[in-house]
């Protein structure tokens, strides 16, 4: 039976660890080098089952793998188990450094339950994912181009399906035999050694063998390490079946490598065609570029000469009557309708805002790396937390500006709204991966933990910030309002607001759709994503082509005579959620190959939970962008 740690101990730890790292080393705690002498134990370790057909992952042990005495699960961290890794231990040692050939781990007969879970998984197209020094397994896979690199597969698949000769039926195969070779980089003056790379080339072959079987006495006929019997193809491949006999063995081999230790991760990083990653991104960052520097322009010159204007005609006690954006100057800053609900938005905005920047910060000076496993989902977890503080700041001072006296409401609602929406929608996707008995499904304790997070230490914060942006920070009216409203006139087709909206949401959608491809092949396609300095660009470019389509457009209506900028400006750049959410559609129905009705609504339930955080993010970057640039313009201008 596996052992399972504490997971509210392990999450106090993983919080622990982000503030204290040992200060006489560079490295984070479980990433460190380690080195070997020859002939010492390596542990190989088995993670989860995965498929990109059907998303859902699964424990290694939940198939009749060959097992160890004892299960042990490794302590995981909250981002491993809300990924649904299932780390743990391994029939499978090796010795550094000291091949093996043949080694038998077990032979195991079929029955029928067994057969039809192993070909489940092999018309799924499951892979089996292994661990070695904190290093995961892959299969190397050679172009027929010789001028092409290497390409690496994450995991060996279950098996496979083929016929035989003369026969028309198709039959499952299981891999049950497995090269493994690992790469190690020598120390030129000492004899140990640190393992860079670790690869395996999975095959199917039906062990024979003379006699009765015996553990410890049995030799194979179909591969001998005494004769140097081993296996080269999958000639004769292993059946599955019920009553089929397999035998599970594997070689070990050592390959020394030049490649260190520093860089044994660049071949998992760069999978990827590089070439066609750099030009997307340049060309993306070059159209954006030039976009927003036209709109600054036009925005620059346009805004100067009617100041000019206004000002000038004041000044020569001209009595003409006012036309444009400054006719609206007594309504401008009049309270929306539902303006507490702005308030909650724009806070939940910040809180998003602020939690990806740090995010992306740790990102970029390597705190994140790959071989940290969950590391990056717990970070965006507790900065979440922690920034409510900045939520209900924000919300509670805007609140303020609007007049609002029960300030503790919104605070309840900033806390609870957007998250209480989030963990709805997950808990019923937790659910339909609870039926499916996926490793993928967050336990109940995990659950409790999450919970524990928001409430002991989210919705306090959001109390904190809220008191203080309502109590301890005097608000001035940015202009006086008007008694009575003016009457909006008849707008122009191309004003109508959800023109608009729509409009403005395509640019915003447009300088990320590239990165989008990236990051969504690296989620669903089970691929790492570790360029975050590209990924970092384009958040910029993301902010700035947020606040300058917003500001033009916003521009625009106030031209109109059309005062209702508040809840525009929030949809005009948060309506690129809504491209973001088709686009994720887009990719579903072309690029994933997904069969199961369940496995779906998992994919359009986590896209929806990702577009509706855009929409957060997006809308408060346009929002406040918005409000400086009507702040700025009329307070630039004599008002009577």
């Amino acid at each position: 039976m596996a052992v399972r740690g504490s997971l509210p101990y392990h999450l106090l730890i993983c919080a622990i660890s982000l503030f204290f790292i040992h200060g006489d080393s560079f490295y984070l705690p479980g990433v460190a080098p380690e080195d070997f002498q020859k002939g010492d134990l390596l542990m190989v370790k088995v993670n989860k089952l995965t498929s990109t057909k059907t998303q859902l992952p699964y424990s290694y042990y939940s198939l009749p793998y060959c097992r160890p005495k004892s299960i042990i699960d490794n302590a995981e961290n909250l981002g491993e188990v809300l990924r649904g890794d299932r780390i743990e231990n391994s029939p499978f040692v090796f010795k550094m450094r000291e091949a093996q050939m043949c080694n038998i781990v077990c032979r195991i007969t079929l029955d029928a339950k067994s057969a039809k879970d192993f070909k489940e998984k092999i018309d799924d197209e499951y892979r089996v994912n292994m661990i070695l020094d904190n290093l995961p397994l892959v299969v190397p896979i050679r172009r027929p181009e010789q001028e092409s690199p290497t390409v690496y597969q994450h995991g060996f698949h279950v098996g496979l399906k083929g016929q035989y000769t003369g026969s028309k039926d198709e039959k499952h195969f299981i891999h049950n035999h497995l090269i493994f070779t690992v790469k190690y980089h020598k120390d030129a003056q000492t004899d140990s050694a640190r393992i860079v790379g670790f690869e395996v080339k999975p095959f199917s072959v039906k062990h024979e063998y003379e006699g009765k079987w015996n553990e410890k006495t049995t030799r194979l006929t179909t591969c001998d390490p005494h004769s140097k019997r081993s296996v080269t193809n999958s000639d004769s491949p292993q059946e599955v079946d019920n009553k089929k006999e397999i035998i599970f063995t594997y070689d070990v081999q050592f390959q020394e490598s030049n490649v260190k230790w520093a860089s044994r991760w660049d071949t998992y990083l760069l999978m990827t065609d590089d070439q066609i990653h750099w030009f997307s991104i340049v060309n993306s960052l070059m159209i954006v570029l030039f976009l927003s520097g036209m709109v600054a322009m036009i925005m620059l010159r346009t805004l100067y000469r009617d100041i000019s204007k206004y000002n000038q005609l004041e000044t020569q006690e001209e009595a003409q009557e006012e036309t444009g954006w400054k006719l609206v100057h007594g309504d401008v800053f009049r309270p929306p309708t539902n303006s507490d609900l702005l308030c909650v938005y724009v806070g939940t905005g910040v809180q998003f805002f602020g939690m990806i920047l740090v995010t992306m910060i740790f990102a970029l000076l390597g705190f994140l790396s790959p071989s940290n496993r969950g590391g990056l989902m717990t970070v965006m977890l507790l900065l979440w937390v922690f920034m409510g503080l900045f939520a209900g700041y924000s919300s509670a001072r805007l609140y303020k500006m609007f007049k609002g006296t029960e300030w503790k409401k919104i605070t309840l609602r900033t806390a609870f709204m957007f998250p209480a929406i989030v963990f709805a929608i997950f808990f019923v996707l937790n659910a339909l991966i609870w039926g499916e008995k996926s490793s993928g499904a967050v336990p109940f304790g995990t659950m409790f933990a999450l919970v524990l997070l928001w409430f002991g230490i989210s919705v306090p914060l959001v109390f904190v910030g809220g008191y203080v942006g309502f109590k301890k920070l005097a608000i001035e009216d940015p202009v006086k309002t008007n008694k009575i409203p003016r009457q909006i006139p008849e707008q122009a087709w191309y004003m109508n607001p959800v023109f608009s909206i729509l409009i403005g949401g395509i640019l915003p959608f447009g300088a990320v759709f590239i990165e989008l491809f990236f990051i969504l092949t690296s989620i669903w396609l089970h691929q790492f994503y570790y360029i975050f300095g590209f990924l970092f660009i384009v958040f910029l470019i993301l902010i700035v082509t947020c606040a300058e389509i917003t500001i033009v457009l916003c521009y625009f209506q106030l031209c109109s005579e059309d005062y209702l900028w508040w809840w525009r400006s929030y949809l005009t750049s948060g309506s690129s959620a809504l491209y973001l959410f088709l686009y994720a559609t887009f990719y579903f129905f072309t690029k994933l190959e997904i069969t199961k009705p369940v496995s779906g609504v998992l994919y359009f339930g986590y896209m929806l939970i990702a577009s509706y955080a855009f929409f957060v993010l997006t809308g408060t970057i346009g929002f406040y962008a918005c409000f400086w640039f009507t702040r700025l313009i009329y307070s630039s201008v004599k008002i009577d």
